[in-house]
């Protein structure tokens, strides 16, 4: 199975780019699952309900969310009738939606998506290891799903690699959200899962994580609330990973990163 997991989505600019993207980025790698992360796609914070359509529209089976999933307070009923949107499993008992699903693929094979969020540094929820236990208990990877992937939402690298070491050999990838930054350290684990800790974002580099540089440089030199930030709005950076699994164990075979567009260094998965 081929795999691509894109990044958290900045604003107007990384939303057109990646709506623009997928359809080929689905043809050039022959993909099977495409899953986005979706949390900053309005204006930064939050995801909007026509903004989700937009992206299932244009290709992605799966969205994921984070810290910022209910800045937009329409989602909450949104989320409730579209299961392939899904936010982090541990949220208390009662936040609306999911933090997992099986998509059913073009072939009638079946992948788990989990969304989970991290506590260091981040707010104070249910654990997720042991909420990401449970839900991976439920399915058999190579059996009853084809594919297992984990979003851990988290700032701390610490903590994302302690989930990736945990859950080595029982997903097919784990990545990790949020800091906006594509880390340099994907590979396969030991036990066969891919993982990269964290998959970068799709927005404009020539910004602080994706937002205006002097609003946000500010907040540090004076130390008091400033203006509202704002994304930055110069070409995008499109920022994932693929990542392609035996189709007999659901592991995973290789990892690459991806980057598009921008002012990063282009990298594209040769297929």
């Amino acid at each position: 199975m081929r795999i691509l997991f894109l990044g958290d989505v900045i604003g107007r600019g990384g939303r057109d780019a990646v709506c623009a993207a997928m359809p080929g980025f689905r043809k050039q790698l022959g993909l099977d699952l495409l899953i986005v992360n979706g949390e900053n796609a309005s204006h930064g914070f939050g995801l909007a309900p026509d903004m989700a359509e937009d992206m299932f529209k244009a290709g992605a089976d799966v969205i994921t969310l984070g810290n910022h999933a209910w800045d937009r307070k329409e989602l909450a009923h949104y989320i409730m009738d579209h299961p392939r949107l899904i936010r982090p499993l541990n949220f208390p008992p009662g936040t609306p939606g999911n933090g997992a699903v099986v998509a059913t693929l073009h072939d009638g094979r079946k992948a788990l998506v989990i969304n989970a969020m991290a506590r260091l540094f981040m707010e104070p929820l249910d654990c997720p290891f042991r909420a990401t236990a449970v839900e991976l208990a439920k399915h058999k990877l190579g059996g009853n799903i084809a594919a297992a992937v984990i979003d851990f939402h988290g700032e701390a690298t610490s903590e994302k690699m302690s989930f990736g070491h945990s859950f080595d050999g029982q997903a097919s990838l784990i990545v990790g959200t949020h800091t906006h930054v594509p880390t340099a350290d994907h590979q396969i684990l030991p036990g066969g899962t891919a993982y990269q800790t964290d998959a970068g974002m799709c927005g404009d580099f020539d910004s602080v994580i994706g937002m205006m540089k002097e609003p946000a440089a500010a907040r540090f030199w004076r130390k008091m609330p400033g203006e509202r930030l704002h994304p930055a709005e110069g070409e995008p950076t499109l920022c994932g990973v693929f990542v392609e699994t035996d189709d007999s164990t659901g592991l995973a075979r290789r990892i690459e990163p991806l980057r598009q567009g921008g002012r990063l260094s282009q990298l594209m998965p040769i297929v």
